[in-house]
């Protein structure tokens, strides 16, 4: 299996070969293909890999079982990525601070006399946006 392959994609793959097999007369028991199948899988799987081995019998595993664990498996294993990828495009970009500012626009005066309650207001936010 292909790194990021889809299990579908795998599963088709592996039906295909078996049946071309069979095609020259060649016989599997259920443990044999279980066995093939659990064996190749890419990295990504092996926690599910080694699961699946230590608690079932491979012998009498059915491949349509061993095909509706890896379903939402996959599914489970495709948001957690996309969870992660997520966050980490989150924790590159650092939060945008958003301002606004009171406009005093006095025509024909100058913006520098503020009332002291303005004035406050101002060093409040200065403080604020500081991390004061």
């Amino acid at each position: 299996m292909k790194q990021d392959e889809p299990i579908v994609d795998m599963i088709t793959c592996f039906t295909d070969i078996i049946n071309g097999l069979k095609g020259f007369d060649r016989k599997f028991t259920n443990g044999e293909l279980v066995s093939k199948m659990l064996w190749s899988l890419s990295e990504d799987w092996n926690s599910l890999r080694m699961l699946i081995e230590n608690t079932k019998d491979v012998n009498i595993y059915l491949l349509e079982e061993l095909y509706g664990t890896w379903m939402p498996y996959e599914l489970n294993n495709a948001k957690t990525k996309e969870k992660t990828r997520r966050s980490k495009e989150e924790m590159k970009e650092p939060p945008k601070k958003q301002i606004s500012l009171k406009s005093a626009n006095n025509e024909g005066s100058s913006n520098t006399n503020m009332s002291d309650e303005e004035l406050n207001d101002l060093v409040l936010l200065v403080k604020k946006w500081r991390g004061f």
